[in-house]
């Protein structure tokens, strides 16, 4: 560290700052000290003197930046003396950079065009991060498949309990409710035209191709989905992702396939058990409010209900469970290092989801009426 000095010389309203030496950034901190004992009170003209310093490294000339600008605020006239050419390209450079940073966003960055702007890009790098996502996931998962002693049995068997097995009440439970419910206010338009019987048809079809299966997916993102989601995230904001990689595990095999596999697996049976109680709860209607007996409901349920209404539900299971997984996995990958992070995406991993799933049921309502299934 070379040799630096500075001498104040005060006259009446009139500062003098000379400069000599070495300024840089190890030297400044004590020059910084005795400027401190100045008071701008009763001053109007300060002068720095450069013309002594042999170096002036950039931290030194922001720090003669700052001490200008704070006695230009106090409404103090501020000279900079130096001849020396290489100084003043610093200070100038120094200058310039401090004013970018300084500027004021421009105006346009408030407008419309540009929240607009902003919002597609950030949904389109956020779509192509997707696609990334799905790219390796499907990758990977050739290489997880061509060999049975790859796939991790145990790992799907406990992502089938937590993920399946725990939500058959409250899947069962809703199910049940939403075909009461669906009956009770089916139940009192047909008895008006004494249609009670076709009520049947109704909870039938609705229930088996329809409402079982989408309430179940709402149900799985809301549950499943978000579990996913805070999971990975936990995992990713305490570097357990990144210890698995420096291990040699690879994340996709050991937490993502299990999950989406075992969701796949088992959301066929919660719609299933969902269309049993979607219809019970509409036979216990029928027979308290219309009178139809349980025996004459089953009865008039085989007759009319055609068993591809079933299969077409059970069919969407799979594609909706695998829509829920992906996106409540990739929202978990994507949390950043705050917790804050998580519910974030544990609130955007539940909305994506259950969007996906009502527009593939959609997309299959559109090709199953067209092929007239």
């Amino acid at each position: 560290m070379g040799y630096t000095s500075l001498e104040i010389e005060i006259l009446d309203t009139k500062i003098l700052l000379n400069f000599s030496g070495e300024l840089s950034l190890y030297t400044i901190t004590k020059l910084q000290k005795q400027i401190d004992t100045l008071s701008p009170l009763d001053v109007k003209q300060l002068n720095i003197n450069l013309n002594n310093t042999t170096f002036l490294d950039t931290a030194a000339a922001i720090f003669i930046h700052n001490l200008q600008s704070k006695y230009v605020t106090h409404g103090i006239d501020v000279t900079i003396l130096t001849d020396n050419e290489e100084t003043k390209a610093t200070l100038e450079l120094v200058k310039d950079q401090r004013s970018i940073l300084d500027a004021p966003l421009l105006q346009e960055e408030n407008s419309f065009l540009y929240a607009f702007g902003n919002l597609t890009c950030n949904y389109y790098t956020g779509l192509l991060a997707f696609f990334e996502f799905l790219g390796n996931l499907f990758a990977t998962k050739l290489h997880y498949l061509k060999s049975p002693k790859n796939i991790r049995f145990k790992e799907i068997a406990f992502e089938i309990n937590e993920s399946g097995i725990k939500a058959i009440p409250i899947i069962a439970l809703t199910s049940f409710l939403i075909g009461l419910v669906l009956a009770y206010q089916s139940s009192v338009q047909l008895k008006i035209y004494g249609a009670n019987i076709f009520l049947v048809d109704m909870i039938g079809i609705s229930i088996l191709r329809e409402l079982a299966p989408l309430i179940t997916a709402i149900i799985i993102a809301g549950r499943s989905g978000s579990s996913f989601t805070a999971q990975i995230g936990a995992m990713k904001i305490t570097e357990e992702l990144d210890a698995m990689r420096t291990m040699g595990f690879d994340p996709y095999i050991f937490l993502v396939l299990p999950r989406i596999i075992a969701l796949m697996i088992v959301m066929p049976i919660l719609i299933f058990i969902a269309d049993m109680m979607g219809v019970l709860g509409g036979m216990v209607v029928a027979n308290i409010d219309l009178q139809i007996s349980p025996t004459l409901f089953m009865e008039r349920f085989l007759a009319v209900v055609d068993i591809k209404h079933f299969y077409i539900g059970i069919l969407k299971g799979p594609f909706f469970a695998f829509l829920i997984a992906s996106i409540g996995i990739y929202r978990g990958l994507r949390v950043k290092d705050d917790t804050q992070s998580i519910g974030l995406n544990t609130t955007k991993s539940v909305v994506e989801a259950i969007f996906a799933v009502i527009v593939c049921d959609a997309l299959f309502s559109i090709a199953f009426t067209n092929l007239g299934i």
